[in-house]
């Protein structure tokens, strides 16, 4: 590790918890474009510090810095119209150690145990290892020397896979289940997606429910009134789509347009469930024709989220494989 790494490394820990640490005032102040400055100057500040760094490092330090910066800004919004029963310490726990983005559930930390909190970390640690198994058959593939284009197909969906199924469903899953131990009513924040029987069921209660908190609470809530419910949803998506360019595209300085191209889909797709709904369309009714058009518009675009350059540079070195 270089000393250059390493002083950039620790600038990125002193801007986070420079964030954390001071943010408290302004969210019992309710300063929302405050918040909002804050985010943008830090992810501003953290890719020009990881600019000609690697791009793994770079979308790590960005993720971590927009989580980070996010945080601050839905628990302003969340708290904006009750009273802050959140303390200090509260927020700080919450602020570190938790993915999602509400932060009312921390508000009785240090309380009994919850249920279900060593079901939920089990769960994880059976997706972790699930995960670690497919990313293993990834190298096997790889040792084969399969068609070129079989390989990368076959290889970069496995590991999309498997990577999910450590984070998304194994990490965060014991995260929740050990914060219940402290009397924290956390969740899984990805719940049985494959169950999912329209793309709003999918985006707003099934996946990633961090993100969906998140547009919810500082997007589509405080836009809804001034420009109503449909417009409020694309912007949402497309703020969503902004994110996953920071996440995506950024690092490896390409790909640019792509994902916010993606969400912007998702969006008009769930306007347009929302309007077969009013009309009283059938059309989702029958639960086989709704699990394949969620299941289509879910993958056939995927290329556009997932592209080709995020592929090469990010997901297959996080395995440990080179395209």
């Amino acid at each position: 590790m270089t000393s250059s790494l390493i002083t950039h490394l620790l600038y990125f820990a002193l801007i986070n918890l420079a964030v954390v640490f001071g943010s408290y005032p302004l969210i019992k102040k309710k300063l929302v474009f405050t918040g909002w400055l804050i985010l943008i100057i830090s992810i501003l500040i953290i890719h020009l510090i990881f600019l000609h760094e690697y791009p793994i490092l770079r979308m790590l330090a960005i993720i971590a810095t927009t989580f980070t910066g996010m945080k601050v800004i839905a628990v302003t919004e969340g708290y904006k119209n009750k009273p802050l029963n959140l303390t200090y310490k509260q927020w700080l726990v919450y602020a570190i150690g938790w993915v999602g983005m509400r932060a009312e559930p921390f508000e009785t930390l240090g309380q009994k145990p919850l249920p279900n909190a060593w079901p939920m970390v089990r769960f994880g640690i059976s997706r972790v290892v699930i995960g670690a198994l497919l990313i293993v058959l990834a190298h096997v593939i790889i040792a084969q020397q399969f068609n070129a284009t079989f390989t990368y197909m076959a290889v970069s969906a496995i590991l999309l896979i498997g990577f999910s199924l450590i984070l998304h469903f194994g990490m965060l899953s014991i995260s929740a289940g050990m914060w219940r131990l402290s009397g924290v009513n956390t969740y899984y924040l990805f719940r049985q997606p494959a169950k999912a029987l329209s793309l709003t069921e999918l985006w707003s209660k099934r996946w990633n429910i961090a993100f969906s908190e998140m547009t919810s609470v500082a997007i589509f809530r405080p836009l809804k009134s001034k420009t109503g419910g449909a417009v409020a949803l694309l912007i949402a998506f497309a703020f969503s789509g902004l994110l996953h360019e920071l996440a995506l595209s950024v690092p490896v300085n390409s790909g640019y347009g792509l994902p916010l191209l993606y969400f912007v889909i998702q969006g008009v797709l769930v306007l347009i469930e929302k309007a077969l709904t009013l009309k009283k369309i059938p059309f989702l009714q029958h639960k086989l024709i709704a699990r394949i058009w969620v299941f289509f518009w879910l993958i056939v675009p995927m290329p556009l989220l997932f592209h080709e350059q995020f592929i090469k540079q990010i997901l297959w070195p996080l395995a440990g494989l080179h395209w």
